[in-house]
């Protein structure tokens, strides 16, 4: 009897032992993880992380002190990670935090092979999406030193009501079609798509891509040339596109968020280049919108087609002088699996992370473009990579639209 009762207490003690951490001495603290987020506190992300929080220290004991940084982490972690404060983890874009705070992330490679609570006996790599877990090897030098969460596509996003009411029955995939699209939608008085200025160099990269290919379009950014025949092509369809109307006269003076809120989620234009990020910005605004999504369409043979798309995440990185690793994976697992992935997709309108997740029904026609999906391109196909191209691009582009400059015009400021 003494000896069953030892063995149950021995049990009882390595349970505890999941919100516990050894102290130098053998003494035992608990685990109070520091997190710094990318999100605000009223933001629906920063809702349910926090609320994840308080269900994670419930569950196993384990505090999650939570730091609302909100984008001005950008800012503001970099000086803290270098003066040594203490910080457990922290998220931002994959590529950010791969790429600008990779010196200060710990490892993951033995962690995601492991099984936890929320993978079903599964090891976590083998349960979220291996896409994005690959690109985070990539960028970590074929190590995993990130992980991808609330995951985000760039594509075509449609008001599936206005498409309806025109009478368009299928999505364009070539330009020839996407031009009887923007037709069928003027005819009953809409526009065809709108943009802000935020995502002018995305519309110029991407057609760029859809013109000339990846390489070409990474080669103008890289040696400053815009004097090839893809910006007068570029010129010319889009000259086109304002003269027909297909693009609204307002988008050439939209300030991010303008076109969104004012053009798009009113029903004045139909479509939108841009993330399916999109319908949770705007739910507020287009409360019954019926959201539709396509790859941007084929345009010329020397270019990519609809398999070429921009994906990524934001991602969770562990500092590599954390006192508590392993009760930070277990908070990332928490978030990218089970319960918590599910409920951050359906209340952020996002992309969840595991494989058996449910998407939003706002993204259902995004995941088949998504999986579709073959060739990443770089966010704008690196028109935004350079603050000078990228003014540049706003600014000849805005003048495309009003008609202060036709394509050779354009093509010429482009390359001056």
């Amino acid at each position: 009897m003494k000896k069953h009762i030892v063995l149950l207490l021995i049990a009882a003690a390595v349970l505890a032992l999941g919100g516990c951490a050894k102290k130098s001495g053998g003494a035992e603290t608990q685990a109070q993880l520091v997190y710094w987020t990318m999100w605000n506190e009223a933001e629906p992300q920063g809702q349910v992380i926090a609320r994840a929080a308080e269900a994670f220290t419930a569950e196993t004991g384990i505090k999650v002190d939570i730091n609302f940084n909100g984008r001005d982490i950008r800012k503001t972690l970099q000086p803290a990670l270098d003066a040594g404060e203490a910080i457990d983890l922290f998220d931002e874009d994959i590529e950010r935090v791969a790429n600008t705070w990779g010196n200060y992330l710990l490892p993951l490679d033995s962690y995601v092979s492991q099984t936890y609570s929320t993978t079903g006996g599964r090891p976590f790599d083998q349960v979220v999406n291996k896409t994005l877990l690959d690109l985070a090897r990539q960028l970590g030098g074929g190590s995993i030193k990130n992980i991808p969460y609330q995951p985000m596509a760039y594509l075509t996003l449609y008001n599936k009501d206005l498409f309806d009411q025109a009478g368009i029955s299928s999505v364009p995939k070539t330009w020839d079609e996407f031009l009887e699209v923007c037709a069928k939608l003027k005819a009953i008085g809409v526009a065809g798509i709108t943009v802000d200025d935020a995502y002018m160099a995305c519309l110029f990269g991407y057609t760029i891509d859809r013109i000339a290919g990846l390489d070409a379009a990474l080669a103008m950014v890289a040696n400053n040339d815009f004097s090839g025949p893809q910006v007068l092509r570029f010129g010319q369809i889009w000259e086109e596109m304002a003269r027909e109307g297909y693009i609204i006269p307002s988008a050439a003076a939209n300030v991010w968020p303008a076109g969104q809120i004012q053009d798009f989620a009113p029903g004045k234009a139909a479509m939108y280049l841009n993330g399916t990020w999109l319908p949770n910005e705007i739910k507020g605004n287009a409360p019954n919108m019926r959201w539709g999504a396509f790859a941007w369409p084929a345009i010329d043979p020397a270019g990519n087609g609809i398999n070429a798309n921009n994906f990524g995440a934001q991602s969770f990185g562990i500092n590599k002088n954390s006192k508590y690793p392993e009760e930070a994976f277990r908070f990332i697992v928490w978030m990218t699996t089970g319960e918590w992935d599910n409920i951050l997709a359906q209340e952020s309108l996002g992309i969840p992370m595991a494989n058996d997740s449910k998407w939003p029904d706002a993204l259902a026609e995004a995941k088949a473009v998504v999986d579709a999906t073959t060739k990443r391109l770089p966010w704008a196909v690196g028109m935004e990579d350079k603050a000078e191209i990228n003014a540049k691009i706003k600014e000849n582009f805005a003048k495309l639209i009003m008609g202060d400059l036709d394509a050779r015009q354009f093509a010429a400021a482009m390359a001056r």
